[in-house]
């Protein structure tokens, strides 16, 4: 793409306005100036880089990984003058410098972290060297409260530590001769207090002479005198000497700080750059955020399909005043090449235009757009405005020869790259001989296969734009009633420019109106009265057409809603009969296996319940054959079937577990029924007569005889002896 966007379009556009709002969103004064000075970005592979720079910063406020702050201060002058051989820094100056150097190492780190996130924002940083060498040398010398630590060099350390103890010799001489001297009664009730830094006794004035020391001052009355004590005055002079040597030896390590870092001085202006831009992205980002811009698709083929798209800077000025935008959807492309856009003043003409041309060019500029997500685009190495007023008092050009200047340079870089946008296309001459110029041009931008919107006035304009195959009318909507703006475009049909009803709701007297349409030709008022008859009717029957929509809408709705209720039911009702089903299967089931174990629990034949219990698995597993004969199986069906059969293991185990439990609870059942009966045969008292058994025999007895703990058992053919806890009741004897 050539860059081929001049400053007029950007001023035509309110781009500035943009960037300013852009440049409030930034968190450093370089990131601020750097957004004011964006332009449409040429390089197409560039501009593609800045537009997903924005978007992912843009994703990072939806997600839990947002990137950390990158707040930085300005090292431009540091940097400078790390430059300059022998110089040194001010510790604060460092401090600032090892903050860049971390805050992009923390970038680095994170992104490299989450490139899979923000692959674009990776690749911005993985440009830049990793490096730790300058952070850490600064701290090693310098510490976080911005002095230079005692450690930097063994000399400061040993002149700190003689400070220290020098200071110390200070306050010990002080304390002995402020004793001193109140014991003689030398001082006033203050005592002391302190001189350019530096403690004094306060002596009456009375008793100066009798004082060794340095007088330094007085009181306002006299009254007083400030002496330094002679004893203090030597180690003070020794302690100036000591904090001389210690800036000197500070002064000597910074500069050897300096010439440490100094050939990291152009990866310090990298770093300053990469910040400075990401600061940048990240105004975009949160500027696209407050607008609900997005990227939309940007498309090989020539076309442009803005849906819902807003005005940003008239949305964020309504927003402001709590009034409505409307938004506008607007389509061009290799069958609608140009639109011409027709009717009266005030109704959204120019602000339409201006929002086509400004998100285009916000878009070429790395900006998202308010637009809908399904919106797509192309890039235009061109776009061309004609816009407002451009009377040129400089150059002492009328407005319609500052317009002919302007369409001399539309024809010179016209082409089919080209996006036009042309306000009130025409004016500013005799309406006939200006009309017929704006003809051929209108007829020359589209033989260029060039893009473009313009607004006109002009009927021979609207019926030239219905006799070429490619170009359009449109119109902006009004209320034929009350003659208020709807701010919709319509597409398809040219606009009245409703001049005498618009002087009439106006105020003008019908007597004026009526005397100004007999000084126009009788034709082109019917041709006005004919275009704003068939608006207004076009404007009822849309009305009728979006009545019908919604009830058309409304009786989907509900026919969806009635077919959504029945499948539910289907659904509902399928589970349920195979819900019941399953339930009758596992009682017949159920009621089998109970059958069986019960037969188990009276006889204690092992055998024949696995006879019985196989027996009735074969009959079951034939009913299930006849109902599902076996057949060759393909992959697939194997496959189903493996997982079919799996189901079934499953159904057939949880089965298992609940007969298990079944069986568990019979068991204790018959636990406690053997523990009743077992009661009930120890405090049981036998009589004759009565049958019984014994516990390990099956035949039946009748007792014959009882004798303490023992009994005789007839057994008919033979009677035997037993004792009484080896019997089981059988039948009591009857009375």
């Amino acid at each position: 793409m050539n860059k081929n966007i001049s400053d007029k379009t950007l001023q035509d556009l309110e781009f500035t306005t943009v960037l300013e709002q852009v440049a409030t969103h930034c968190i450093t004064n370089l990131g601020k100036e750097q957004t004011l000075k964006i332009q449409p970005i040429s390089n197409k592979r560039q501009l593609f880089f800045e537009l997903n720079l924005v978007n992912e910063y843009l994703a990072s406020f939806e997600n839990e990984n947002r990137l950390p702050n990158h707040f930085f201060e300005d090292i431009t002058q540091e940097t400078k003058r790390l430059t300059i051989e022998n110089s040194f820094l001010e510790t604060d100056a460092f401090l600032k410098i090892a903050t860049v150097t971390e805050t992009v190492n923390e970038q680095k780190k994170f992104l490299k972290k989450f490139q899979t996130y923000y692959p674009t924002l990776f690749s911005l940083s993985d440009t830049i060297q990793f490096t730790t060498f300058v952070s850490d040398s600064i701290k090693e010398i310098i510490t976080a409260h911005g002095t230079v630590s005692d450690n930097a060099s063994p000399v400061l350390k040993q002149l700190r530590k003689d400070i220290g103890n020098i200071r110390g010799k200070i306050s010990e001489s002080f304390s002995h001769a402020l004793t001193r001297n109140i014991a003689n009664g030398y001082l006033d009730d203050i005592k002391e207090t302190v001189i350019d830094n530096q403690r004094v006794l306060a002596v009456t004035a009375m008793h100066r002479r009798k004082v060794k020391g340095s007088l330094l001052g007085a009181s306002k009355t006299g009254a007083i005198v400030y002496i330094a004590p002679q004893a203090t005055l030597t180690f003070s002079r020794e302690l100036q000497n000591l904090i001389y040597d210690e800036k000197q030896e500070i002064v000597k390590i910074l500069r050897a700080l300096a010439s440490k870092i100094h050939p990291y001085t152009p990866l310090l202006e990298e770093y300053l750059v990469f910040l400075t831009h990401l600061d940048s992205v990240g105004a975009k980002a949160k500027y696209a955020k407050s607008i609900n811009g997005l990227l939309p698709k940007i498309s090989k083929e020539k076309k442009i399909f803005f849906k819902d798209a807003f005005h940003p800077v008239l949305w964020k000025k309504n927003k402001d005043q709590n009034k409505e935008t409307f938004a506008q959807t607007i389509r061009l492309d290799e069958k609608q090449q140009i639109i011409v856009i027709s009717g009266p003043n005030a109704g959204g003409k120019s602000i339409t235009l201006k929002t086509i041309g400004l998100l285009q060019l916000m878009l070429q500029s790395g900006l998202l757009i308010p637009v809908h997500e399904r919106s797509e685009t192309t890039l235009f190495n061109t776009i061309l405005t004609d816009i407002g007023d451009n009377q040129s008092i400089e150059n002492q050009l009328s407005t319609y020869s500052y317009r002919l200047k302007n369409m001399r340079s539309f024809l010179r870089k016209c082409n089919d790259n080209t996006l036009f946008l042309i306000d009130e296309f025409g004016t500013g001459s005799d309406p006939e001989l200006g009309g017929a110029l704006a003809e051929i041009f209108l007829e020359e931008f589209y033989e260029r296969k060039a893009f473009g919107i313009i607004t006109t006035h002009y009927a021979n304009l609207k019926v030239l734009a219905n006799e070429l195959d490619n170009v359009t009318n449109a119109n902006m909507q009004f209320d034929e009633r009350t003659l208020e703006p709807l701010y919709k475009l319509f597409i398809g049909q040219a606009g009245s420019s409703f001049t005498f009803e618009v002087a009439q709701k106006n105020g003008i007297p019908y007597s004026i109106i009526n005397r100004a349409k007999k000084r126009v030709e009788t034709e082109k008022i019917r041709l006005d009265k004919t275009i704003s008859n068939l608006q207004k009717e076009r404007n009822r029957l849309q009305k009728t057409s979006d009545s019908l929509v919604k009830q058309k809408s409304k009786g989907q709705e509900h026919i969806d809603s009635l077919q959504e209720k029945e499948e539910k039911i289907q659904s509902k009702l399928s589970g349920f009969q195979e819900l019941y089903d399953n339930n009758q299967r596992m009682l017949s089931l159920g009621r089998k296996t109970n059958e069986l174990l019960n037969k188990y629990f009276q006889t204690n034949n092992k055998k024949e319940l696995s006879t019985e219990f196989f027996k009735w698995v074969a009959i079951e597993n034939t009913k299930r054959i006849k109902k599902a004969p076996l057949k060759k199986l393909s992959k697939i069906e194997k496959k189903q079937d493996l997982i079919t059969n799996q189901k079934q293991k499953e159904a057939i185990k949880k089965t298992e577990k609940e007969v298990l439990q079944k069986v568990i609870k019979i068991r204790e059942q018959k636990k406690e029924e053997a523990k009743k009966i077992a009661l009930e045969k120890a405090s049981y008292i036998y009589k004759i007569n009565d049958r019984v058994r014994l516990i390990d025999g099956n035949s039946v007895g009748t007792i014959d005889k009882i004798e303490k703990n023992s009994v005789f058992i007839n057994y008919g053919f033979f009677t035997t002896k037993a004792k009484i806890e080896q019997l089981e009741l059988v039948e009591r004897a009857k009375k």
